[in-house]
């Protein structure tokens, strides 16, 4: 019994002990928003007060465009990952309005730090309603092209529609990035809380870039300081928890114009998925970007900019 008791004293010396206080190295508190908007806002910056949150979004390019196009992110990024996109676009006449989702980027959680497709389609009504938007096109990337989709199925105010690498269908045989796999993994996930390294963060985005050497410091940067801006893991985490309603059903009811722009690289949501959305949208037109992974609009920007434009012409 001696032996056994001085087993597990020495164990809990050599091992657990030593892992806690590796741990605690890592141990990373929220930021403040406050704290990050000299950072990640500009002078086309505004923040709306709407459902209970200080919504940061941006207004640029042709304030007299009556049918802006609104540019919707993906899960854990920002607004920011569509700045080189509304860079290209800015030389033409329309009007873009880029969104930090609730949730994600500055906006941050909703009170209740509950999300559905049902939810975000609420807050686009309400958000547009505020801005006298009464017609848009609407642009989205993974989870924010899966809003854009659910909101253009059963709103017909959407007069065209781009997926990129939108969300939707179920995903097989996709390798995801790291980030996303240890998020989606029950009981370890709750370390996310507390710990999310830049290393884990450029993992995770060598994983949804074709071309790796793309990754700068600066994305890193930017993705870990949305991550853990105040009360933003808690609320990934939900969503990673809970997940969406399936509704792929639903894209058989949009009529919208639609454009879906692909990385044939795609690691997160496969081409494939490309392909039924093509199936299922009558009349859509599909454009496969070439060794591009899941965020073309940050990998190739022009190229990206460059097919919405002339989409949208």
């Amino acid at each position: 019994m001696k032996k056994l008791i001085k087993f597990f004293a020495y164990f809990l010396l050599s091992t657990i002990i030593p892992l806690i206080i590796f741990l605690s190295t890592l141990l990373e508190k929220d930021i403040p928003v406050e704290q990050l908007k000299p950072k990640y806002t500009n002078a086309s910056s505004h923040f709306m007060p709407l459902m209970g949150m200080q919504v940061h979004y941006r207004d640029e390019g042709n304030t007299n465009d009556s049918v802006p196009l609104i540019l919707l992110h993906g899960m854990s990024s920002s607004l920011n990952t569509w700045d080189s996109v509304v860079l290209f676009l800015l030389n033409g006449q329309k009007r873009l309005i880029s969104i930090d989702l609730p949730a994600f980027g500055l906006t941050g959680p909703n009170p209740e730090n509950t999300y559905s497709f049902a939810y975000y389609n609420q807050f686009l009504d309400s958000f547009f309603n505020q801005l006298h938007i009464t017609r848009c096109m609407i642009a989205g990337n993974s989870l924010g092209g899966a809003i854009a989709w659910e909101y253009a199925a059963v709103h017909h105010t959407i007069s065209k529609l781009i997926l990129i690498d939108a969300a939707g269908y179920p995903i097989k045989n996709a390798k995801g990035s790291i980030g996303f796999k240890i998020a989606s993994t029950p009981v370890i996930n709750n370390l996310l809380l507390y710990i999310t390294p830049k290393s884990l963060v450029r993992k995770s985005l060598e994983g949804i870039y074709f071309d790796k050497t793309r990754v700068t410091d600066a994305q890193v940067e930017r993705f870990h300081d949305v991550a853990i801006s105040e009360g933003n893991r808690k609320a990934a985490l939900t969503i990673f928890k809970k997940g969406f309603e399936k509704e792929p059903e639903k894209i058989n009811m949009i009529t919208a114009p639609t454009l879906i722009i692909w990385g044939d690289h795609d690691q997160v949501i496969p081409l494939e998925n490309a392909y039924l959305f093509e199936k299922n949208i009558k009349g859509s037109k599909l454009e496969v970007l070439k060794n591009i992974g899941h965020v073309p609009m940050e990998e190739a920007p022009k190229k990206v900019a460059d097919l919405i434009a002339s989409f949208i012409r």
